[in-house]
């Protein structure tokens, strides 16, 4: 006898699951970034190559994960990314047992690939599984899970990984050979238990999927006409082109702020404390999404997205301005605070994106999820004008992507 599809309320339940832990897997780049800088002895260039490859794959992989999309559906391109990034994470062991950066990168290529994938299957099934008026609470919601995973992850697994000194190659090559086998054998171990047990986890999600039987979307999962439509159809809408856009100054803004936190506030003038100290923001920074998106779930129920979007931009850019004109603790909490407004951003854009788009759904999610690729970009053009001006006026750059964002919201997002 067949099995039933589980309910809308299971189904959302579950992908809620999937967020949660694609934002846990995505906020430990953060963590292994120090290890790895320590552990090989890497500039910031060098380690910032973590965070190029990761989202790099974003845009590389999201034509191909679009094309999965259109060919096997919704629910078996989530599973096929939980399952990829389970082999991303798998790889993490071998890496560590090496000790090789190059197959540390690799291993961060294949994971961000499966998060690709699940990233174009996930966004658009939650936008289209339910009424669609709600479609931007709904997407807040799981994003809001998503933003529980950040906050999670450095709590639970960054201990782990960060709990043992890590010494440099001179240092390690002054030691008699037993204490550096030993040495690479503990480090390797700090990795390779969480990233284990992540695996696991990432597996059994996908099992519980194929076991719950999604419910399928009559829209698109078996509309054979979605793989004959190309990229250029959905992109000729304005308000898909623009949207691909705003995804992309949206992630190079929140992620070229979240990577210069600890180092401006750290300053004299501004926090005048330890780096250490200053990480302690990053979870509220991060944190605040989780607040944002909750509050953004309950106002979506009543108000327009398009104008909440055009709102929370202009909040963020003034912020971003007191940022730059302010000192002290003013300064702090003006761009931690940044993180509150910019918690809704992504899914409500997202949403606006592919909105009505029938069965170019899956190209329109596709080419939204290339735009990641800002989160690679902006904050390289941000570190190299901060060597210019200063870290503080080079805020400029997120003032700017908020600009565009307040735009598509109150007109871009209007256009057919």
């Amino acid at each position: 006898m067949p099995r039933s599809n589980a309910s809308t309320r299971t189904a959302l339940i579950v992908i809620n699951a999937v967020f949660l832990m694609w934002g846990l897997m995505t906020v430990l780049n953060d963590i292994l970034i120090p290890h790895l800088k320590g552990l090989f002895t890497l500039n910031y260039f060098e380690v910032m190559l973590v965070q190029f490859t990761f989202f790099g794959a974003y845009f590389i992989m999201s034509v191909p994960c679009s094309a999965l999309l259109a060919r096997i559906g919704y629910r078996a391109t989530i599973i096929t990314g939980l399952l990829v990034t389970a082999v991303g994470a798998v790889l993490f062991l071998p890496a560590a047992a090496v000790s090789s950066y190059p197959l540390f990168l690799f291993a961060f290529f294949i994971m961000a690939s499966g998060i690709t994938a699940l990233q174009v299957a996930a966004n658009p099934y939650v936008s289209l599984l339910g009424e669609p008026r709600l479609a931007s609470s709904r997407l807040n919601l799981a994003q809001m899970f998503n933003s529980v995973g950040t906050v999670l992850g450095p709590y639970i697994i960054g201990p782990l990984i960060l709990s043992g000194a890590t010494l440099g190659a001179a240092a390690l090559a002054s030691l008699p050979e037993a204490e550096q086998v030993a040495y690479r054998l503990s480090q390797a171990r700090l990795v390779q238990g969480p990233y284990l047990v992540l695996t696991v986890v990432l597996v059994l999600l996908a099992l519980a999927i194929w076991l719950f039987r999604l419910p399928p979307l009559a829209a698109n999962d078996d509309d054979a006409a979605a793989g004959e439509h190309r990229f250029m159809d959905a992109l000729r809408h304005p308000r898909v082109a623009l949207g691909v856009v705003a995804i992309f100054v949206y992630v190079g803004a929140e992620v070229s702020i979240g990577s210069f936190l600890i180092n401006f506030i750290a300053r004299p003038e501004i926090g005048n404390i330890s780096e250490a100290a200053a990480a302690h923001y990053v979870a509220l920074y991060w944190g605040g999404a989780v607040v944002g998106r909750a509050v953004g779930w309950l106002l979506m129920k009543v108000l327009d997205p398009r104008t909440l979007l055009g709102v929370f931009a202009l909040i963020a850019g003034l912020l971003v301005i007191g940022t730059m004109a302010t000192h002290g603790n003013v300064a702090v909490w003006a761009v931690v605070s940044i993180g509150l407004f910019n918690s809704i951003m992504f899914p409500t854009i997202f949403t606006l994106g592919i909105d009505n788009m029938g069965p170019l759904t899956g190209r329109a999610s596709g080419l939204m999820i290339m735009g990641i690729v800002g989160g690679a970009l902006l904050p390289i053009a941000q570190g190299a004008l901060a060597d210019q001006i200063g870290i503080q006026h080079a805020f400029v750059i997120p003032l700017l992507c908020y600009v565009y964002i307040l735009y598509y919201g109150f007109k871009g997002s209007r256009l057919a």
